[in-house]
């Protein structure tokens, strides 16, 4: 898409169809651009540092569990695999993923309210914060301050930044919504909206029943999960589909396919999701009601994941070729299938006979990988190749690397799924397998049975990070307005009519 020209859809100008943009559409959205370019860039720049920081951890943690005396000479406890795994988790989570996603929900409030950015010292100030606030928890964690609670590992003076900070975000959101133009409220939209007030009501709801006024027993469990499920369901998952929602439509030229199942899949989510996370407490000490709605909770996720999958293909339905041209297209929809697929391994793994042999094994960490990243993360990488062009006013350098860091997402994320996965089941299965009354293996066995999957994961972490070093020197180029100065955008190849 062009960042300079005017903003012609690639379904729409590759099918020979006149745009119907007006001068004045054109540089309405050219305002809009640039009254957003400073706090976008801020969030999507600090986002991307916060990916190859996260990568960092991740990469020495998965060495380490292959190669455990990795950097084990006494003195370096900071390098140690539980607090690299905690560190890992909340960089990616808190700092890329959380990050990244406000940075787009940004851009595309002020496009889909068609309004200037309002109040923009608020979002540039709460931007600062967070990245504060992540800061000083990731350093907690490496210092052994962790709380040990997990999805909320930073100490509880840091849990009061991110929230003040997510509080003005919040604001903000709605000061927008109220100076919007009049007209339609897109899908988008309300995915935007509703994340942007689920995320504080879970993470205030979650902060102090856990540490300002904990509840007692069992309480503990149903709270941490209610919370670690909820934060992928209720604010990854709307942000990822609000975004696939406006850009699977905005570069083919056409609208979603049904408005309908739009609002379906909406509040079926909304109904269905926030139940779903005592399912990783089958068997525990939890009661057993807990257990059954979660599980019945869970399987009905069917239902928004079937509405979704089936208006966004139908929305594609003429326009696949576009995948073989467009970045954003690309990154995207492979997203989307990615979010329909871990949606579904999700509900099986509250089956409770599936999940006897799962949890707690290396099959649940893959299903996360899934989620967080080939779903969430491609897609924003996706929404990237379109904001940026737009507030760098230049284009990407170079197709080449487009190339590559979709690649190594494509291939990178694979090889973790499928080596976690398989993993996961050697693992539960060698632990279930009985030789009368007696396991049928040592726990030393299992470890050594899936020694080559995690050497896998190495590798596959090694592609990943590939990926995000070419994804970030692109995005550094862009800022720097090194840039292509055309108005063509950068394509993977040149397209041709379906």
């Amino acid at each position: 898409m062009s960042a300079i020209g005017t903003e012609t859809t690639l379904g729409q100008e590759y099918s020979k169809v006149v745009p119907n943009y007006s001068v004045e559409d054109a540089a309405e959205r050219s305002e809009l651009d640039a009254s957003t370019r400073l706090p976008v860039l801020l969030y999507l720049g600090s986002s991307i540092f916060w990916l190859l920081v996260g990568t960092a951890f991740a990469l020495v943690a998965s060495f380490k569990l292959h190669d455990p005396a990795l950097f084990d000479n006494g003195m370096l406890s900071w390098l140690s695999w539980p607090r690299m795994r905690m560190a890992h988790l909340n960089a990616v989570a808190y700092g890329w993923a959380a990050t990244a996603g406000v940075g787009v929900a940004i851009w595309l409030t002020s496009r889909l309210c068609r309004t200037t950015l309002r109040y923009p010292a608020i979002v540039i100030v709460a931007g600062v914060f967070w990245n504060i606030g992540v800061a000083i928890g990731i350093t907690a964690i490496l210092a052994g301050q962790s709380t040990g609670v997990e999805w909320l590992e930073f100490p509880p003076y840091v849990g009061a930044i991110l929230f003040a900070s997510f509080g003005l975000i919040s604001l903000w959101t709605l000061l927008m919504f109220w100076y919007r133009a009049p007209g339609h409220i897109y899908v988008s939209q309300w995915y935007i909206l509703a994340a942007f007030f689920w995320f504080p009501w879970l993470y205030a709801t979650a902060y102090l029943l856990i540490f300002v006024f904990p509840v007692q027993g069992v309480l503990q469990p149903i709270t941490n999960w209610w919370y670690g499920h909820n934060v992928l369901g209720l604010w990854f998952t709307p942000l990822g589909l609000a975004s696939a929602y406006y850009f699977i439509p905005k570069v083919i030229g056409r609208p979603v396919y049904s408005y309908y199942l739009s609002a379906l899949g909406f509040w079926s989510l909304a109904f269905f999701y926030s139940w779903n996370g005592g399912h990783h407490l089958i068997g525990g000490p939890i009661p057993l009601w807990v257990q059954t709605v979660s599980i019945v909770a869970s399987v009905m996720m069917i239902i928004p994941v079937a509405v979704t999958a089936i208006n966004h293909h139908m929305t594609l339905t003429g326009n696949f070729h576009l995948l073989l041209t467009s970045p954003t297209l690309r990154f995207t929809v492979f997203g989307a299938m990615c979010y329909t697929l871990v949606s579904v391994q999700g509900m099986s793994m509250a089956i409770p006979s599936l999940n006897f042999v799962t949890h707690f094994t290396h099959y649940t960490v893959g299903h996360s990988h899934l989620g967080l990243y080939s779903f969430y993360s491609s897609i924003m990488f996706g929404a990237m190749y379109y904001i940026v062009p737009r507030l760098a006013q230049c284009e990407w350098p170079s197709a080449g690397l487009i190339k590559l860091h979709f690649w190594c997402v494509f291939y990178g994320s694979a090889l973790m799924f499928v080596c976690l996965s398989v993993a996961g089941v050697t693992q539960g299965t060698m632990w279930l397998a009985k030789n009368g009354d007696l396991p049928a293996y040592a726990f030393i066995d299992t470890v050594q049975a899936t020694l080559p999957y995690l050497i896998g994961r190495s590798v596959a972490g090694v592609i990943l990070a590939l990926g995000h070093v070419a994804f970030a020197y692109h995005f550094m180029l862009m800022v720097l307005q090194m840039g292509k100065h055309t108005d063509k955008p950068t394509l993977f190849t040149e397209p041709t009519k379906a």
